[in-house]
This record gives C-alpha cells, sequence and structure tokens, in this order.
C-alpha cells in the first residue's frame, strides 16, 4: 500500500479537478471529515484538503473546458525536466512542461501513450502528502488500460518500476502489481487492470482508492451527500471489502476497508 516514506516511482500527491472546489469540500468533508484550506491567491485557486492537521490531497477549481472532474495522481521524479524526455522518448505526450512551484517543488503533466494524465513532482520543500494509508487517505492506486504489457513497459521505462502478477480467480486475465525500482513487493502501491475485465471503466485512467474503516457505512454517506455508488461493496478475500463511487460533479474514486490479519 502506499506510504509517506516516498521515494523515486512512487506517488507523493493526487489532486482533484473540479467546476466547484465548495461543493467538492462539502461533500468530501461529509465523506471523509476534510476540510479544505486555499493556499493564498498567489496560488490561482488551489488549495489543500487536510484531515487531522495534515495534508491528505490538493484541489482546485477547473472549468469544464479544461477537462472533466477527475483526481490526478503525481509519481515523485528526481529531475522533472528528465522525466519529461524519457515521457516523450517512449511515446507519451507533455501536457505542461516542468515548472517550478513556488520553492515547493517543480512539476509536470503527461499522457501515457493511451491517453491516461498523470503527473510528476520534483519535491522542494514539499516532499508530498502528510498522510497515506490511514483512514480518510489515499491508499491504493488500479490503472486501467487496454493493453497492460504496454502500459508497464511505459511507466517502467519512465518510472523503472518493477511488478508482479496474479492471476484473477476466474481466470480472465492477470492483476499487476507495481513497486519502486528496487523497494521490494512489500512497497506495492498499484495495480494495472485490463480495461475488458470491468465493465464499469469504459476508458484507460487513474483510479485512487481511499481507506475507510467501513467502506459500507461511507459509500451510504457518499450517496446521501449525492454522490453515486458505481459499484456497491463487496468483499475481495484476503484483501478487503470495497466498492467504486463518483462524486457529485462525476469525479470517480474507490473505497477501500482492509481485511483484518490472519490469525
Amino acid at each position: 500500500m502506499l506510504t509517506t516514506r516516498y521515494v523515486n516511482g512512487s506517488p507523493s500527491w493526487i489532486d482533484l479537478g473540479t467546476p466547484d472546489i465548495g461543493a467538492a469540500e462539502t461533500f468530501y468533508g461529509g465523506v471523509f471529515g476534510w476540510i479544505f484550506q486555499p493556499a493564498g491567491t498567489e496560488a490561482g485557486g488551489y488549495g489543500m484538503f487536510r484531515l487531522d492537521g495534515g495534508t491528505v490531497a490538493g484541489g482546485m477549481a477547473v472549468p469544464p473546458e479544461q477537462g472533466p472532474p477527475a483526481w490526478n495522481t503525481y509519481f515523485q521524479s528526481p529531475d522533472a525536466d528528465a522525466t519529461a524526455e524519457a515521457v516523450r522518448s517512449r511515446g507519451g505526450t507533455v501536457l505542461a512542461e516542468p515548472m517550478d512551484v513556488f520553492d515547493m517543488g517543480r512539476m509536470a503533466v503527461f499522457a501515457d501513450p493511451s491517453g491516461v494524465s498523470f503527473s510528476v513532482w520534483q519535491p522542494g520543500a514539499l516532499k508530498g502528502l502528510d498522510a497515506a494509508n490511514v483512514p480518510n487517505s489515499v491508499c491504493w492506486l488500479e490503472l486501467y488500460t487496454e493493453d497492460p504489457d504496454a502500459a508497464l513497459g511505459f511507466y517502467s521505462g519512465v518510472f523503472g518500476w518493477e511488478s508482479t502478477s496474479m492471476p484473477f480467480p476466474d481466470g480472465s486475465g492477470e492483476y499487476t502489481m507495481i513497486h519502486p525500482l528496487g523497494a521490494g513487493a512489500d512497497a506495492m502501491f498499484a495495480g494495472i487492470v485490463p480495461l475488458s475485465t470491468d465493465p464499469l471503466e469504459d476508458a484507460p485512467h487513474w483510479l485512487p482508492y481511499f481507506a475507510v474503516t467501513d467502506c459500507d457505512a461511507t459509500a451510504a454517506r457518499a450517496a446521501d451527500l449525492g454522490g453515486k455508488v458505481r459499484m456497491p461493496p463487496v468483499d475481495m478475500e484476503g484483501v478487503g471489502r470495497f466498492a467504486k463511487l463518483a462524486d457529485p460533479a462525476g469525479a470517480a474514486f474507490a473505497l477501500m476497508t482492509e481485511a483484518a490479519p490472519a490469525t
């Protein structure tokens, strides 16, 4: 699962682009207890979702013409400019060239060869999120893609990721789990899923999972607040209970209640 022991290639930040950041604060505040703290006028409306004094996500208002509501994932890079060249050389696209964010760090926005957007963060004063893999924070990621082998080849070439695979119980394909170079399987932070195996997911994208103590209660609370339960809570043996949702603006995310350790 994700941690805040950030290393090169690991997820270090997520943020929400949405047409109404006030409405997002109301929804995610009700679901997770988050409070939105604007970063100041010089930040262009960007701000931090905070919980118990720590940052668990970022967010800002994004006009509809700039893209649909969505959660965005950032991976740590030691050199955002070099990562941009690696993305280009492997068939990806640079959507926003590397830029400094005050003294906080340096960022860039890309799309992989299938069009899935992702970002990188070269840390400065800001290393990453303050919390991960604790209740009401991000704990896992999934990449839905039409060609898992090609996706793995691209991201491994850019970030040096290593992987472990396991077959789906129904024999429909393989679930590929990702970890940073040299970090070992205990540092897994994401899975790659063939798009054809999940009828809910109709286009390639990254999907964040948030840890919760009660998947069913959290999903019900999200629905009461205007969100959509795209997939009701289900159990996955040895993993836990999870559900797929969308917020009232349409940004997709998922919930996970980890299974109790075997005794």
